[in-house]
């Protein structure tokens, strides 16, 4: 006979009153709108390093240009 339903069952209940569901909402609303804002945040500074980084590939790649011999 397994054991671990009866743990889970036992560990995991959930109240009646569903009133007791309301800061439990209100908590996971803040931590998405959260996350949402931070992955907005690092996107915009992704963008500017990427820019940041093909200036200055292109300004290595000018320094290293040689003369073609035609």
């Amino acid at each position: 006979m397994p054991l671990f339903p009866y743990l889970i069952g036992f560990l995991v209940q959930f109240p009646q009153e569903k009133k007791y569901y309301i800061p439990a909402l209100i908590s996971l609303s803040f931590f998405v709108l959260l996350a949402v804002l931070v992955f907005f945040i690092f996107r915009k500074i992704n963008e500017k390093q990427v820019k940041q980084a093909k200036k200055l590939e292109e300004e290595i790649m000018k320094k290293n240009r040689f003369p073609h011999a035609d």
